[in-house]
């Protein structure tokens, strides 16, 4: 166990080299809510996709003690009824031996700044509905749950369907 008291969390935005402490990060996550078959991402997927010359998605990392001890990954995103720039959290996990830490608090927080200074003025994410601890979580730090929207998506052959090449979909 490593000793964690009085050590300042640094948080730096990741490079291609930090792909598989992210792809790790993804699977914290996966572990936790009992859904580790359900990620196919790959190391490789995250540098092409993150790290090349339009990078879909940023992530900021959190090491203690020089260790990895948390993400958050986000991507910007517009909302077309405010007219302003906001990011989605598509993820944010904190390693199990850093909990309690402030590791999470410090991840938002940075994040909001680091979108703020992108001149974004908002965040939003979605959370597993099983997953009570992290709605806690975000409800503390002043991420209201919206009770007016649902996510609806579209994956493998039903986005393939909806995305069917030759239909006019009238």
């Amino acid at each position: 166990m490593v000793d964690i008291s009085n050590q300042p969390a640094k948080m730096r935005i990741a490079t291609a080299d930090d792909v598989h402490l992210i792809h790790a990060g993804l699977m914290t996550i996966a572990r936790h809510l009992g859904a580790e078959g359900k990620v196919t991402a790959t190391p490789d997927d995250l540098r092409r996709h993150g790290f090349g010359p339009q990078p879909a998605f940023t992530v900021l990392i959190a090491e203690m003690v020089g260790e990895f001890a948390g993400m958050c990954l986000f991507f910007q995103s517009f909302s077309t009824w405010r007219g302003q720039k906001g990011a989605y959290i598509q993820d944010i996990v904190v390693e199990p031996r850093f909990r309690g830490a402030g590791i999470g608090v410090a991840l938002l927080r940075q994040t909001a700044a680091h979108v703020r200074a992108e001149g974004g003025t908002y965040l939003r994410l979605s959370v597993e509905a099983k997953n009570i601890s992290a709605q806690h979580f975000y409800e503390r730090m002043g991420l209201a749950w919206s009770g007016q929207e649902r996510i609806h998506a579209a994956y493998g052959e039903d986005f393939e369907a909806l995305a069917g090449q030759h239909e006019s979909g009238v």
